[in-house]
């Protein structure tokens, strides 16, 4: 029995997903279209693949073991295909994969350990850009694929999913100030000295443009380029920083409070190139690649609570 590995795709999309919506807006297909292949998938297997509920759907026993040998397939199929391709690949041409600060500071570096590994003849270009740029470069067909927040790539026209919380908060000292507390305005943590990111740096400039020109006046203490160097000075009682929840290593020393403005709450998205025709195979491989490291991405820390394990 040969499967068709579009169909493949569309059902791990689902599975993943939980829904054949978002499943068929991974492959770019119409809802309609892509129930039809579900249904011819079950057929072609003789077995129900999906338990259909008012939530979305589930894998059956059945469809867990096609979603599993799936993988293997598609992986297998990839590697394949790359091997090939680097006879007639340009070396010079590689993938182009765009991001803002949080995202470039640890998603995409976890993604990229896992896809360069296994697919040895494909590179990797990396660049960080707010999201606005991403979103042009992307239309333009300059880029493969972007991470981007949802509420500045609105209605832009990209086929985009969601690929985990960006959400901001607060992080200080642990034992320190911030201790007891589970959330706080932007008002209150600039009650107190700040370290902050450079002026120039893409998180700063969305800061300051959310908060607006009413916004109280901050004393940084110092401001750096880096957000690792950022959290330290924070974990070490310099001052409070904002930064987004994902960049938090689980197991450092913090005390973590949510940023209650409603513009704090953010989400990336994964968006895709406005390229003539369908994502090359190793453009799907590097967005599931993705899509994996934001699934295992560490537990973050609490709600108001303290970052060490």
């Amino acid at each position: 029995m040969r499967y068709d590995l579009d169909d493949l795709r569309l059902f791990l999309g689902i599975v993943t997903e939980g829904s054949i919506t978002a499943g068929a807006r991974r492959m770019h297909l119409s809802l309609p279209s892509a129930s039809a292949r579900v249904r011819s998938l079950e057929q072609q297997a003789g077995v129900e693949l999906l338990i259909r509920g008012r939530r979305g759907v589930r894998p059956t026993p059945a469809g867990t073991t096609l979603a599993r040998h799936a993988r293997e397939v598609i992986a297998q199929t990839v590697r394949l295909e790359s091997a090939v391709a680097s006879y007639t690949r340009s070396p010079t041409a590689p993938l182009t994969l765009l991001g803002g600060g949080s995202a470039v500071h640890r998603l995409v570096p976890q993604a990229l350990v896992t896809f360069l590994r296994a697919h040895p003849d494909i590179d990797v270009r990396v660049s960080e850009n707010r999201t606005p740029r991403i979103v042009r470069m992307l239309a333009d067909g300059e880029a493969d694929l972007g991470i981007v927040l949802d509420d500045e790539a609105r209605d832009c026209g990209l086929a985009m999913e969601p690929l985990g919380d960006d959400s901001l908060v607060v992080v200080g000292q642990a034992g320190g100030i911030l201790t007891g507390r589970t959330a706080l305005t932007y008002s209150e943590a600039a009650e107190h000295p700040l370290v902050g990111l450079a002026p120039d740096a893409s998180l700063r400039r969305w800061i300051e443009r959310h908060v607006g020109p009413h916004a109280p006046v901050v004393r940084y203490r110092t401001t750096v380029a880096n957000l690792n160097v950022l959290v330290a000075l924070a974990a070490a009682g310099v001052g409070l920083a904002i930064v987004p929840r994902r960049v938090i290593d689980p197991s450092q020393a913090l005390d973590v409070c949510d940023l209650q403005d409603p513009w704090a709450q953010r989400h990336h998205l994964l968006a895709w190139g406005a390229k003539t025709g369908p994502p090359s195979p190793a453009t799907e491989a590097l967005a599931d690649h993705l899509r994996r490291a934001s699934l295992a991405e560490p537990a973050l820390p609490g709600r108001g609570g303290s970052g060490r394990e």
